[in-house]
C-alpha cells in the first residue's frame, strides 16, 4: 500500500526550466520509503530527447533509489512515469528495457572470459533454428551497433583481453543492443583515463545527436559542465533545484550538494608530521611478478604518501602485495624497523597495515551483511568474551565508529548494500580504523563519492596523518592526491618513475606531465 506523502518541504523547489525538445521521460511526484525512512518525496525530474540531463547529489540524497525506479529496481510508492508521453509502470527491469530505459553500471555487469559480442546479447542471444545460439550472428550484430556508436571494436575479441575503456564502450552497447533510447550512465568515467574519457564524451556527443538521451550521474563538475545541458540536484530526498549549465555556477551546485559552501577541501595544507624522520614503513627492492619491479620507498610517521600512475602502472598491485594479497617474490619490508612476513592479509594487519581497496562493492565489503556486521569483521577477536563474541560491546563499537564518520544509516542492522555509495566507503574505512592500524593504504578513496564526501575524507587522511599514521594514497583524481600528499611517488611500468615533493609540484598539469613521462 502507498506510503502517507511527507509534508511539503517548507521552502518550495524550483520550477524546472523548460525542456530544449519533446520529453522522453517524465516523473511526477515520486515518494519512496523503506521501512520508516522516507528516501524520496514528492520528486520530479526529467529528460528531454536528445538531451544530457546531469544528476547529482550527496550521498543519500535519493539518486540511485530515483534511477532505479525509472530502472524497474523499485516501485514508487506514490507518482508517475511517462516515457514518450505514455504513462508507464514498471514491475522489473525487463518492462523497463523493453520500454527503452538502459542502464551503464559504475561496476561492470560483464563476464570477462566471454567475448565482446557475447556480453552484449547475454540473456537475449540470436538463435539458429530457434534452439542454439548464433555467435556469428550476435558478432554481426554488435558490428551493427559498434557502427552506429562509430567505435571499432572486435565483436569477437574476449573482453578480458581489453582495457576499461572497451569495457565501458561494452557497457553501452548492451543498453544499444536493447534499443535504449533512454541511458543512465552512473559515474561512467570512473576508471577511465584522460583520453579515454574524451572518447567516452565524443561518443555520447554522437548519441546525443541521434536522438538519444542520456541521463548523465557524477560528481565531476568538469565533466558536468562539459557534456550537460542541464542538471538536476537532489539533497535529502527532495529536488532542489534544475537548472540550465549556463544558469548556474560550480559553486552553485556544490553549495545545493552539500547544503553549505566547502572551502579548502581540495587546497594543500602544509602540515608539521609531515617531516618526521622516523621511519614507518620501509620497503626495499619489492618484486612481485611482472607488475611490482624493484620498487623501494620510506613512509615515515605522519606523512601522506601519493601514488600516481597511469591504469596499469602497477599502484594497486604494489597496494596489494603490501597487504599480503598478491605473493612477493623477493625484496623485503621493515615496519618500524623491523622484517615482516606479509603472507597474507592477516599478517599485513597484525603488523598494522591495512588496505582500503579500489572496488569498495566486491572487495571492501559484505553486501548482504549488515552495516554493523561489516565494521566489526576486523576485530572480531577483540570482542570475544571467552568463546563467545559479545553482541554489546559488538553494537557499542559499531555505533562509535558510526557517530565517528558519519555513516548515514537509520537502522545499522540493515544489509550495508542498502547505503549510498559514499556511506558504504565510509563504512570500508571506519572498519579497518577500529583497528587502529599503524599504516594505511587507500586505493582510489573518494572514487564515486560526492564532493561533501570527498571532503570529509580528505580531511580523515590528513587527521590520521596529524596523530602519526602513516598514509598512502593512490588515486586517479589528481586535484586529490595534490591536495593531501606530503610526497608523491610517479609508477611507471610497476617502477617507481620519478620521486616529487609536495612543494616542488607547482599545478596539476605539471603532475600530469609527470604521470605521462613527458
Amino acid at each position: 500500500m502507498p506510503s502517507e506523502p511527507m509534508p511539503s518541504d517548507p521552502t518550495p523547489t524550483e520550477p524546472m526550466p523548460s525542456a530544449p525538445t519533446g520529453l522522453a521521460v517524465e516523473m511526477r511526484g515520486i515518494y519512496k520509503s523503506f521501512d520508516t525512512t522516507s528516501v524520496l518525496r514528492d520528486v520530479g525530474f526529467e529528460v528531454a530527447k536528445g538531451e544530457v540531463h546531469a544528476l547529482a547529489g550527496g550521498n543519500g540524497a535519493g539518486k540511485s533509489t530515483l534511477m532505479k525506479i525509472l530502472q524497474g529496481v523499485y516501485t514508487a510508492d506514490q507518482g508517475e512515469i511517462l516515457i514518450d508521453g505514455q504513462p508507464v509502470t514498471h514491475s522489473s527491469i525487463f518492462e523497463a528495457k523493453a520500454a527503452g530505459i538502459g542502464m551503464v553500471f559504475q561496476e561492470f555487469s560483464l563476464i570477462p572470459t566471454l567475448t565482446v559480442a557475447q556480453n552484449i546479447y547475454l540473456g537475449h542471444e540470436p538463435l539458429r533454428g530457434g534452439r542454439f545460439i548464433n555467435d556469428r550472428e550476435a558478432r554481426r550484430l554488435a558490428g551493427e551497433v559498434f557502427k552506429i556508436m562509430e567505435v571499432d571494436i572486435d565483436p569477437g575479441a574476449v573482453l578480458g583481453d581489453l582495457s576499461t575503456a572497451y569495457w565501458q564502450l561494452t557497457e553501452i552497447a548492451k543498453a544499444l543492443a536493447q534499443n535504449a533510447q533512454v541511458l543512465i550512465m552512473d559515474e561512467p568515467t570512473a576508471s577511465l583515463a584522460k583520453h579515454e574519457t574524451e572518447s567516452l564524451f565524443q561518443l555520447v556527443e554522437r548519441l546525443k545527436a541521434q536522438g538519444i538521451s542520456i541521463v548523465y550521474i557524477s560528481h565531476r563538475m568538469d565533466e558536468v559542465y562539459r557534456i550537460a545541458d542541464r542538471i538536476t540536484i537532489l539533497r535529502d530526498g527532495r529536488r532542489l533545484f534544475t537548472k540550465r549549465l549556463t544558469e548556474v555556477t560550480p559553486a552553485q551546485i556544490v553549495e545545493g550538494i552539500v547544503g553549505k559552501a566547502v572551502e579548502g577541501g581540495l587546497e594543500y595544507k602544509k602540515r608539521a608530521r609531515a617531516d618526521s624522520p622516523t621511519a614507518l614503513l620501509e620497503v626495499r627492492n619489492l618484486q612481485s611478478g611482472t607488475r611490482v619491479n624493484d620498487v623501494s620507498f620510506t613512509l615515515h610517521e605522519g606523512e601522506i604518501l601519493g601514488l600516481a600512475g597511469l591504469m596499469g602502472s602497477g599502484r594497486t598491485e604494489l597496494a596489494r602485495v603490501l597487504f599480503g594479497i598478491d605473493p612477493l617474490d623477493s625484496g623485503e619490508v621493515l615496519v618500524r624497523g623491523t622484517k615482516v612476513d606479509l603472507s597474507s592479509p592477516r599478517d599485513a594487519s597484525e603488523h598494522g597495515i591495512v588496505l582500503v581497496p579500489e572496488d569498495r562493492r566486491r572487495q571492501g565489503l559484505v553486501l548482504d551483511h549488515s552495516v554493523r556486521d561489516n565494521l566489526l569483521l576486523p576485530v572480531l577477536g577483540k570482542l570475544k568474551r571467552g568463546p563467545f563474541v559479545s553482541d554489546r560491546a559488538g553494537r557499542s563499537l559499531a555505533d562509535q565508529l558510526i557517530e565517528r564518520f558519519q555513516v548515514k544509516v537509520a537502522n545499522p542492522g540493515r544489509p550495508v548494500r542498502l547505503l549510498s555509495g559514499g556511506n558504504q566507503q565510509k563504512v570500508v574505512i571506519a572498519k579497518w580504523l577500529g583497528t587502529d592500524p599503524d599504516v594505511l593504504i587507500m586505493d582510489e578513496p573518494t572514487a564515486g563519492v560526492d564532493i561533501g564526501t570527498k571532503s570529509e575524507i580528505l580531511e580523515t587522511i590528513r587527521r590520521l596523518a596529524d596523530t602519526g599514521k602513516g598514509v598512502i594514497v593512490i588515486s586517479s583524481e589528481l586535484p586529490e592526491l595534490l591536495a593531501v600528499s606530503d610526497r608523491v611517488l610517479v609508477l611507471r611500468g610497476g617502477a617507481i618513475d620519478s620521486q616529487l615533493e609536495r612543494t616542488d609540484i607547482p599545478n596539476e598539469e605539471s603532475l600530469q606531465l609527470a604521470v605521462q613521462g613527458v
